[in-house]
C-alpha cells in the first residue's frame, strides 16, 4: 500500500528539515525521510561540532597567552575524550529538540534510504510513498580519492569519530575544511602537516587571506607542503606514510585526513527513474526557483552545486516552502553576495567579489587594505596578523567585496555583509563614526587606495 502526502522531503539535514517545517506549518501533509541522524552533516559532522572544537582551540590559544597579561595560566595536556564527550552531550541536545520538533510540528519521519520509482514515487525498503511535489535535500559527502591506500585516511567524518587525539597529523587538502582541522588539531597540541597541491592555502578566497593565513599556520608551527600532489598512502612501521609523484614522501604520520572537497549525495537515489537530470559529478542542476528539469521535484543545498552553506539551505528551503504553499510566486534566495566565515586560527571572513573577479567584472576599480596587530595580542608574544580589504567598484566606490582575516572578524563581517548587499559606497563607510578601540573600526576608516592588484598582500599596506 502506497501512503500519500502533499510533499516528501529526502533529507533530515538543514534545508530538509526548513522546507518541511515550513510546509507543515503551511497546513500540508508532510513527510521527512533520513537514514542517518536528523540534523545532516552542519549538526552531526560540520558546523556544529567542528565550532565546540574551534573554541576550545581558542581557549588554548587564550592560555597561552595568559601570562602576557600578568594572569598566572599553564597549559596541560589536552583532556581530548573530556572533549569530545561533552562536544556529543552537545550534539545529543540539537538531536532531542529536531526529534521532538518534527513531530510536535507533525511531520510524518521516515527512517531510511530513499530511492526513485517515478518522478512521484519513492520506497524505503518495501514501503512505497507517493506526493505531487518532492523535495532532494541529501546533502554531501567527503571525497575519498582513488590511490593506493587511501583507506589508511579518514575524512573530516572520521574526525568527530577518533576517540584520542592524534600525536603527528597529516592533512590532505588546503581549502577551508583542511584550513580548520590543521589550526584546531594545532592549537590543542597535535604536530601538524598540511598536504596540498595548491599553491597556497584557500586558493578559491581572495588572494591576501591565503597570504595571510599561510604565514599564520606556519608561525604557529604547522607544516605546509604546497604544489605537493598525493600519490598514495602507505603503512611502515613508524606510521603511515604519504606518498607524492616524482619520489616525493612524508612519513611518520599515526593519522591522516583527506580533506579535498565534497561531493553530493546523489548516487543512490536512483534519479534516473523520475527523469531528473544529474551531471557527472553528482549534482542536480536547478533554476533560481529550485526546479529540477522533473516538474514537480525541486533541488536545495549542497546538491544544487551552489554556495554550499548551512544558511544557505535554510533560506532556500523556507522561500520553496513559501512559493509552493504559501502564495509566494517569486520567493527565492538570492544566491549573490552571500557572506561566509572560515574558522581557520585566526578566523576569516568574505562577501562579495575577490579583488580579480571585481577586475574582470567591473572597469574601474579601487582596493583598500590594512594589516596591523589587533589590541588582543598588545602584551602576547603570540600575535596574530588581522588584515582587511574593501574592493570597490565604479567612480562611486560602491563596495563589492570585504575580506577579512584576523580575530573577531567571523562576529564583525554580518554587519558589513548587510551593508554591502544594500549597495553601500566607501562614502557610507567613511561616513559612519568608528568605535574605539576595536578591529572593526578599521573597515570605516581606511584611506590610501591600492591602484593596481600586488602579488604580495603586503606591497598595498
Amino acid at each position: 500500500m502506497t501512503q500519500t502526502f502533499d510533499l516528501i522531503v529526502i533529507g533530515g539535514g538543514s534545508g530538509g528539515l526548513a522546507v518541511a517545517e515550513k510546509a507543515a506549518a503551511y497546513g500540508r501533509q508532510v513527510a521527512i525521510i533520513e537514514s542517518h541522524a536528523i540534523g545532516g552533516t552542519c549538526v552531526n559532522n560540520g558546523c556544529v561540532p567542528k565550532k565546540v572544537m574551534w573554541y576550545a582551540a581558542q581557549l588554548a590559544h587564550a592560555v597561552d597567552d595568559a601570562d602576557d597579561f600578568g594572569v598566572p595560566a599553564q597549559r596541560g595536556r589536552t583532556d581530548w575524550r573530556k572533549l569530545v564527550r561533552g562536544r556529543e552531550d552537545y550534539i545529543g541536545g540539537i538531536h532531542r529538540y529536531w526529534d521532538g520538533y518534527v513531530a510536535d510540528s507533525g511531520i510524518t519521519r521516515i527512517d531510511g534510504f530513499a530511492r526513485f520509482i517515478d518522478a512521484h514515487t519513492v520506497a524505503v525498503g518495501e514501503q512505497r510513498y507517493n506526493a505531487e511535489r518532492i523535495v532532494i535535500a541529501t546533502g554531501g559527502r567527503p571525497i575519498v580519492p582513488p590511490v593506493p591506500g587511501a583507506e589508511l585516511g579518514i575524512t573530516s567524518d572520521g574526525f568527530f569519530a577518533l576517540e584520542n587525539q592524534p600525536r603527528k597529523i597529516a592533512i590532505i587538502g588546503a581549502g577551508y575544511i583542511g584550513v580548520e582541522l590543521a589550526g584546531m588539531l594545532r592549537a590543542l597540541g597535535s604536530e601538524v602537516t598540511v598536504v596540498a597541491r595548491e599553491k597556497q592555502v584557500l586558493e578559491t578566497f581572495d588572494d591576501m587571506l591565503g597570504h595571510v593565513l599561510g604565514e599564520e599556520m606556519i608561525r604557529q608551527g604547522i607544516a605546509l607542503h604546497l604544489g605537493f600532489q598525493v600519490a598514495g598512502l602507505r603503512q611502515g612501521d613508524d606510521g603511515i606514510t604519504v606518498e607524492g609523484l616524482g619520489g616525493k614522501y612524508l612519513d611518520g604520520f599515526d593519522s591522516v585526513i583527506w580533506a579535498v572537497g565534497r561531493a553530493p549525495n546523489t548516487a543512490e537515489l536512483q534519479l534516473a527513474k523520475a527523469g531528473v537530470e544529474v551531471l557527472p559529478n553528482g549534482v542536480v542542476p536547478t533554476d533560481e526557483y529550485q526546479n529540477t528539469n522533473v516538474d514537480g521535484i525541486y533541488a536545495i543545498g549542497d546538491i544544487t552545486g551552489r554556495a554550499p552553506l548551512t544558511p544557505v539551505a535554510i533560506a532556500a528551503g523556507r522561500r520553496l516552502a513559501a512559493r509552493l504553499f504559501d502564495g509566494q510566486p517569486e520567493s527565492r534566495v538570492d544566491y549573490d553576495n552571500i557572506p561566509s566565515v572560515v574558522f581557520a586560527h585566526p578566523p576569516v571572513g568574505t562577501v562579495g567579489l575577490t579583488e580579480r573577479q571585481a577586475r574582470e567584472r567591473h572597469d574601474k576599480i579601487t582596493v583598500y587594505k590594512t594589516a596591523f596587530t589587533p589590541m588582543r595580542h598588545a602584551l602576547s608574544s603570540h600575535g596574530t596578523t588581522t588584515a582587511m580589504k574593501l574592493v570597490c567598484a565604479g567612480d562611486a566606490e560602491r563596495v563589492v567585496g570585504i575580506h577579512l582575516i584576523g580575530d573577531n572578524v567571523d562576529e564583525m563581517l554580518q554587519g558589513f555583509a548587510v551593508a554591502l548587499k544594500m549597495g553601500a559606497t566607501k562614502a557610507d563607510f567613511d561616513n559612519t563614526i568608528a568605535i574605539h578601540p576595536v578591529s572593526a573600526e578599521e573597515l570605516v576608516t581606511m584611506k590610501e587606495p591600492q591602484a593596481e592588484v600586488a602579488d604580495d598582500w603586503k606591497e598595498a599596506i
